[in-house]
């Protein structure tokens, strides 16, 4: 590991207005013209510059009064740097989408975490919770893929929170893979079966593993890096392995982040499977609990959100990743009603098809105003919580950053209110809805981890990122060698036989609305539509 880099500064920030974070009565609290004092990374004072400066300076000085600061965004929900689109997968329902990553063209781990890091901080964000999609093979390359993932997070200058989609089960479809793989032609089988095979690792071996990178990790990191976990889906997973995921989360004290109703097949899924709903599924088995967070959850129903709600879990909201996919719209504002804590992820990239927070924020705030005159609606406040405090608690790093308060870690953006205000704002408009609806990667700065200074003038400073673009650019700009072209023509001949099942699986000639999905059927039934 590379630990010998400093990952905290000391200095003063001066703002013209602080967003502090979200009060208890749903209000921002704000400082105006302060400086923020920095020691060992953790902010220490906030309050008039001249008091804050007195006897500091030897400090570096960071920051003007033309500056809003807020803390650092949180991606609570990220996979790889190199996007689908980019490497020529087109968007499908998420049952397409996902077999034909196997096609994709491998890079370099390290480069493709500096990638996505890269548009993170460039827009803000300073923490990610890293989903890694799935081990296979050896157990040295476990080893090697998560070190080489949390490196380049440290290299780069960003917390994070790492973990690795645990599956054994239904890996190509929602039935046995045995059954799949008994339908395809022999050259088909052949390519695939191997690579069912190599990911087919015993959980026990898994959790070994866990708890090995938890303690290299969190004893070499403790304030910048969390090893979590990640049960891949209700369908992906059976009882006993979510049982074993579960009971050592409990043993060690674990964030557990876990993909669920991501689409209406997976909520099909469990109602065939159990006869009752995913999450009722898992209440059952007693795997919900405040240290969890459910990825997407588009497809939860009242009832499943009471349950939610009853057992502290947050949810995890992946707003483009919901629309470009067709998998639905979750209902944010009835968790909120019950108040479930919301946080935010891109999940593979956002509506733009990269990695900023801010426009992901724009998005969640627009896609759940609903019709009402007075229903309650997000306000930007409530979406930037979603964005900071609730997603450092997702990450596991709740009460240690996430706000600007004395006592939490100084993960600060500046934005410039000119470039905001560009060529006017006027004086009533509130700062928070300033930042929200007009801010964004062409307004940040500066960016600072723990103090120290990430992002100068809008760009990366920690590593050479025009480096790291090119050098991702040579490599997928060779030509695709035999077994690329290989994959490619597996991938192709495999998607029809899956097109073929899901046929069986979802036999309705039309389908419905999706606003807002389960909570839809509820309340009245949508004709199909042929």
């Amino acid at each position: 590991m590379s630990l010998e880099q400093p990952m905290s500064g000391d200095c003063i920030i001066e703002a013209g207005t602080v967003l502090c974070g979200v009060l208890p009565d749903g209000t921002m609290s704000m400082r105006h013209d302060v400086g923020i004092r920095v020691a060992g990374g953790m902010i220490a004072q906030i309050g008039p510059l001249a008091a804050v400066a007195y006897g500091n300076d030897h400090l570096a000085r960071f920051g003007s009064p033309d500056m809003i600061a807020m803390p650092g965004l949180v991606n609570s929900h990220h996979h790889f740097g190199i996007t689908p689109l980019m490497q020529g997968v087109p968007f499908a329902p998420l049952e397409f989408w996902l077999p034909q990553f196997r096609a994709m063209r491998q890079i370099d781990v390290r480069l493709d975490t500096l990638y996505s890091a890269i548009e993170m901080l460039e827009s803000g964000t300073t923490m990610v919770q890293h989903i890694n999609s799935g081990l296979a093979g050896a157990p040295e390359n476990w080893m090697a893929t998560a070190n080489a993932t949390l490196e380049a997070y440290i290299e780069i200058g960003m917390r994070a929170g790492f973990s690795f989609m645990i599956r054994d089960r239904n890996i190509l479809t929602y039935d046995e893979d045995a059954k799949v793989l008994a339908t395809l032609p022999d050259t088909v089988r052949s390519w695939i079966a191997p690579k069912l095979h190599a990911s087919n690792i015993p959980i026990a071996d898994l959790m070994t593993f866990y708890r090995a990178l938890r303690e290299s990790w969190f004893d070499a990191r403790p304030d910048h890096v969390r090893i979590n976990l990640a049960p891949a889906n209700l369908h992906w997973c059976t009882d006993e392995c979510l049982h074993t995921i579960f009971e050592t989360a409990r043993e060690t004290d674990a964030q557990v982040h876990m993909h669920l109703l991501e689409t209406e097949r997976q909520s099909n899924f469990a109602h065939n499977k159990f006869g009752h709903s995913a999450v009722q599924h898992l209440k059952a088995l007693e795997c919900l609990g405040p240290n969890v967070t459910l990825g997407h959850g588009n497809w939860m129903s009242r009832a499943d959100l009471d349950i939610v709600a009853d057992c502290g879990c947050s949810i995890c909201h992946n707003a483009s990743s919901g629309l470009r996919l067709g998998s639905g719209i979750a209902p944010v504002n009835e968790m909120r009603r019950r108040d479930i804590p919301v946080a935010l992820g891109i999940d593979q990239s956002n509506i733009a098809d990269d990695r900023d927070m801010t426009l992901e924020m724009k998005l969640v705030w627009a896609l759940h105003r609903e019709t009402g005159l007075w229903n309650d609606r997000p306000d930007a406040g409530a979406v930037l919580q979603m964005a900071t405090e609730h997603g450092a608690r997702t990450v596991g790093f709740g009460g240690f950053t996430g706000r600007l308060e004395p006592g939490h870690q100084a993960d600060i953006v500046l934005m410039d209110r000119r470039k905001i205000g560009r060529p006017h704002v006027n004086v009533r408009t509130p700062a928070v809805e300033s930042l929200l609806h007009r801010g964004g990667r062409h307004a940040i700065t500066q960016v600072f981890v723990g103090g120290r200074l990430v992002v100068n003038d809008g760009k990366v400073i920690t590593i050479d990122r025009e480096a790291v673009l090119s050098e991702i650019r040579d490599r997928l700009e060779c030509p695709e060698t035999q077994g690329e072209r290989q994959a490619l023509d597996a991938i192709a001949s495999l998607l029809p036989h899956l097109e073929a099942y899901h046929r069986n699986f979802t036999p309705a000639a039309g389908y419905r609305s999706y606003r807002y999905n389960a909570m839809a059927d509820e309340e009245y039934v949508l004709p199909h539509r042929k």
